[in-house]
C-alpha cells in the first residue's frame, strides 16, 4: 500500500484545529440559546437538567461500550458528574438569568487562577513567576468587566453563580490531576467519562431540580430570540446536540491531535463567541472598557494555564537516601486535557 494514503501530521493538526474551533463555537452558543428559555419562565436548574439529561441518553451507548469505568473510576466518575456537569451547568446558567452572558463565562474564567491558588495554598507548591502575572492579569481584567469602580454594576448573587462556576472547574481540575492511573497506567478513555459524567450529573440534577414539577408548557412552546419567535426544542435541541454532546466530542478528538497548549488557546474564543452571540441575539451590550477587560482576562487565565508549579528548592539526587524525585508537576493545561474533557459552560 502506497504511504501516500496515511495523514501527514500537518493534516491531522489542522483537522484538529478546525475540530477545537468547532468546540469552541458549540460551547460559545450554549447561554445564547439557554437564557431565553429561561425568561419565558423556565428555571435555570430545569434547563440544565433538560440539557445534561439530554445529552446523558444521546450518549448512553458510550457508556454501555465503556462500562468498566464504573468498576475502575467510580469515584472520579462521580466526581466529574457532581462538579465539571452539575455543578459548573447549573452555577453558569443561574448566573446568565442575572447578569450578561459575557460577563458570567469570563467569570468563570478565573478558574485557571484559582487553581494555581489551589497549587500554591493548599498543595504547598511555590508558583511561578508567569503563574503570579497571569493570575494579576485575569484579576485585573475582571475588574474592568464588572466595572468594579462603580460598585458591581452587576448583580452580585449572579456574579457569586459565576465565582462557583469557576470553583467548579477548579474541582473539576483537580479530578484531572488524579485521575491517571497508578504508576503512569493507561488513563481513563475521556468520552468514557464524558458520558459518565452526564449521567452521574443527571441523576444529581434530578433529585435537586425535580423536573417533574417544570412548567412543560415552555419547552413545547415559543420564545423570543433575536426579536423573533421560534420555537423552544429547537433552542433545546441545539443546547443538547451542538453545545454539549457535539461539543464535547469535538473537543476531546481535537485535544489528542494538538497540544494542551494551542487546544487551550482555542478554547479561549468560547468567552469570544457568547459574548458576540449575547449582543447579537440577545442585546446585551458590553462597554469598550468591559472588552478591553475581558481581553485581559483571557490572556490572563492563558498564561495562568500554561503555568508550571515551580519545583522544590532541592531535589534528591541520584543515589541519595532521600526519596527519589517525582514526576515533573504537570502544567494546569495538562491537567486540563490530558485525561478529561473541559467542563461544558
Amino acid at each position: 500500500m502506497s504511504d501516500s494514503a496515511a495523514p501527514s501530521p500537518g493534516s491531522g493538526r489542522s483537522a484538529g484545529l478546525t475540530l477545537a474551533l468547532v468546540s469552541a463555537l458549540a460551547f460559545g452558543g450554549s447561554g445564547p440559546a439557554a437564557k431565553p428559555l429561561i425568561t419565558a419562565g423556565l428555571e435555570p436548574l430545569h434547563v440544565t437538567w433538560l440539557r445534561v439529561a439530554g445529552a446523558a441518553l444521546v450518549l448512553l451507548p458510550i457508556a454501555w461500550r465503556h462500562r468498566g469505568l464504573l468498576r475502575r473510576h467510580p469515584a472520579l466518575l462521580a466526581g466529574f458528574g457532581l462538579l465539571a456537569v452539575a455543578g459548573v451547568q447549573a452555577c453558569y446558567f443561574a448566573a446568565i438569568s442575572r447578569i450578561p452572558v459575557g460577563v458570567a463565562l469570563l467569570v468563570e474564567y478565573l478558574a485557571p487562577a484559582l487553581v494555581l491558588g489551589w497549587v500554591r495554598f493548599v498543595r504547598r507548591r511555590p508558583v511561578g513567576r508567569a503563574a503570579g502575572a497571569g493570575v494579576v492579569l485575569a484579576v485585573g481584567g475582571l475588574a474592568c468587566v464588572v466595572e468594579i469602580w462603580s460598585g458591581l454594576g452587576f448583580d452580585p448573587v449572579g456574579l457569586l453563580l459565576a465565582l462557583g462556576a469557576a470553583c467548579c472547574q477548579v474541582g473539576y481540575f483537580v479530578l484531572s490531576d488524579h485521575g491517571t492511573a497508578p504508576g503512569g497506567g493507561k488513563a481513563p478513555d475521556p468520552l468514557g467519562v464524558i458520558a459518565y459524567g452526564l449521567l452521574f450529573g443527571a441523576l444529581v440534577l434530578t433529585v435537586v431540580a425535580r423536573p417533574w414539577r417544570m412548567d412543560w408548557a415552555v419547552p413545547a412552546g415559543r420564545v423570543v430570540l433575536a426579536g423573533a419567535q421560534v420555537p423552544a426544542v429547537v433552542l433545546l435541541a441545539w443546547i443538547v446536540l451542538v453545545a454539549t454532546v457535539a461539543a464535547y466530542v469535538t473537543g476531546v478528538v481535537s485535544v489528542r491531535r494538538l497540544s494542551p497548549q494551542v487546544a487551550g488557546v482555542v478554547a479561549c474564543l468560547e468567552a469570544v463567541v457568547a459574548t458576540v452571540l449575547a449582543w447579537v441575539l440577545l442585546g446585551e451590550h458590553l462597554s469598550a472598557v468591559q472588552v478591553f477587560g475581558g481581553a485581559v482576562v483571557l490572556v490572563g487565565a492563558f498564561v495562568a494555564q500554561r503555568a508550571t508549579p515551580a519545583p522544590p528548592a532541592r531535589q534528591p539526587t541520584a543515589g541519595s537516601s532521600g526519596c527519589p524525585p517525582g514526576p515533573r508537576p504537570r502544567r494546569v493545561a495538562d491537567m486540563h486535557s490530558t485525561v478529561l474533557p473541559p467542563p461544558a459552560a
